[in-house]
């Protein structure tokens, strides 16, 4: 098999063709205007010449003497060595010389058409005479009264012209070799320079890393956002397109037209490289890191990558009640051992009605039942949701009230639910304990209002601005795994549905929600 030409043979070799291409092409093109440049500078000197020999006093005067060439053929000659042409030619009206090179000729007919110059007009061109094709140019000789009496020509052998040219040539091409050497030296410099740059890789294998780098690039199951030092963005990945919810690759785009302000676009354009930091990309929890990106020891951009934590946000928001249950259990370990003690006692004097009312009492009164929520809800997704945020209130201690003005008369959907679980989760945090939180939910044709209120400390006026950015809490330190982001992503629900929310204290005391979604057109609440 016929081994192919390497990437560097190759582009010196196109690079020479190229050059020596040029060069050529320029020097015919050269050789062109130097040759028109000779014949022009002749016709400037025989036009010249001939109108020097026509204006001559002495040979307007010899027109009239008996032998006219016994005075012109020695002022021709004169003339003719002057100025360095082939021939000076004088005749008379009916074309019989007075002056030519050659003495013998004196007397005869010219052999080309006088035609042009006995009208009296200046010809200039190229004619075949006795001496042989030469450039010529011929010019009528008028009397004192103006009448032609002659014409004077004077011309050049076309070999004359040639010879003159072939003289300038070895100057020229010494001139064109010179440009294709240095040519050629500079396609050998670049070519090296290309083969560095591409760190001596062929075609073939630069092709191959590409595909390679791309496949892993949108293959892996991160999001990759890269971001050059112009701010633009370079390289997007599958994933990253996935969790920016991009439908278009943006690379090429200003990184403030893809990237959210606040986000990643603050990341992107940080000083400083982050690990592991919570990011909010429209209504998805992202772990995003930033790396500044280097090239021979200098920052060439910056790279983030990206991972869906939206469903670790639920898991560490759900391992922290937990971890708050575990802690009211333990505290409340030794109640509950009374409680034990008083039914037993109860049973022992056979008072089992008074320990009936007992367990009652103490346990399930002023819970949320089923009965209670599916009277007014009719979405059943949201009645499975009260239900289970009023079981978690119940195990922090924290007491669950309904409204009984609540109704939900159609499926309230997705938007709802987040909205309501964050809110709900935020106030039994923030009741603890022995605290009390109301909820509200009532929809219509028109929306879905939620009102969430707790007995907590509540929100300082001049917090309440800032309490829905990323990252903005005012939980306790020991408890803030994926803190900050439930408010957040209620702001952004609200802000899509063009909707509503109010920040103020309640009547119990605590913080007040009041959220307002205006209905979706074609869509459930």
């Amino acid at each position: 098999m016929r081994r192919s030409f390497s990437l560097g043979v190759y582009l010196l070799a196109l690079q020479v063709v190229i050059v020596l291409v040029t060069t050529c092409t320029a020097g015919l093109l050269a050789a062109k205007l130097q040759s028109d440049r000779i014949r022009e500078a002749y016709k400037d000197r025989m036009l010249s010449t001939a109108e020097s020999v026509a204006r001559l006093p002495s040979v307007i005067e010899a027109f009239d003497t008996p032998n006219p060439a016994d005075i012109i053929q020695p002022l021709a000659e004169v003339l003719r060595k002057a100025s360095g042409v082939t021939y000076v030619v004088v005749t008379d009206r009916d074309g019989n010389r007075y002056a030519h090179p050659d003495p013998t000729r004196i007397g005869q007919k010219v052999s080309t058409d006088p035609s042009t110059p006995l009208s009296g007009q200046v010809f200039v061109g190229t004619e075949t005479g006795t001496l042989g094709t030469s450039l010529r140019a011929k010019v009528p000789i008028r009397a004192a009264d103006g009448t032609i009496i002659g014409i004077a020509s004077v011309g050049i052998l076309e070999t004359q012209l040639a010879s003159d040219f072939a003289d300038d040539l070895p100057e020229l091409i010494g001139w064109l070799a010179a440009a294709a050497l240095i040519g050629s030296l500079g396609a050998a410099m670049v070519t090296k320079t290309i083969r560095r740059r591409t760190f001596r890789l062929e075609p073939a294998e630069i092709g191959q890393l590409l595909e390679t780098r791309d496949a892993m690039l949108h293959g892996i199951r991160e999001g990759v956002v890269a971001v050059d030092d112009s701010d633009h963005l370079v390289l997007v990945n599958d994933e990253a397109m996935r969790l920016l919810d991009l439908r278009e690759d943006p690379t090429g785009l200003p990184a403030a037209q893809v990237l959210e302000r606040g986000g990643l676009l603050d990341l992107a354009r940080g000083a400083e490289d982050v690990a592991d930091r919570l990011v909010l990309a429209g209504e998805r929890v992202l772990v995003a890191n930033r790396m500044t990106a280097k090239s021979q020891g200098r920052p060439v951009g910056v790279v983030l990558t990206l991972r869906d934590r939206t469903e670790l946000y639920d898991a560490l928001r759900e391992l922290d009640g937990q971890r708050t249950v575990t802690e009211v259990l333990r505290t409340q370990a030794h109640e509950f051992s009374n409680h034990l003690h008083v039914i037993g006692g109860l049973l022992e004097l056979d008072r089992p009605a008074d320990a009936v009312r007992y367990i009652e009492r103490v346990g399930g009164a002023g819970s949320l039942t089923s009965a209670t929520v599916d009277r007014a809800m009719a979405d059943p997704a949201l009645a499975a949701l009260l239900l289970a945020k009023a079981g978690t209130a119940h195990e922090h201690g924290v007491s669950f009230r309904f409204s009984p003005d609540s109704s939900v008369t159609r499926e309230a959907g997705d938007d709802t639910l987040t909205v309501l679980g964050n809110l709900i989760d935020n106030a039994v945090d923030a009741a603890g304990s022995g605290g009390t939180v109301h909820v509200l939910v009532r929809s219509d044709d028109e929306g879905v209002r939620i009102l969430v209120e707790d007995d907590g400390p509540g929100i300082d006026e001049a917090e309440r601005g800032r309490i829905f950015t990323l990252g903005v809490t005012t939980k306790q330190p020991r408890r803030t795994h994926g803190r900050g982001i439930g408010l957040a992503l209620v702001s952004r629900v609200v802000s899509r549905r063009s909707g509503s929310v109010d920040v103020g204290r309640s009547a119990l005391g605590g913080a007040s929600f009041d959220v307002w979604l205006p209905a979706l057109v074609g869509v459930g609440a």
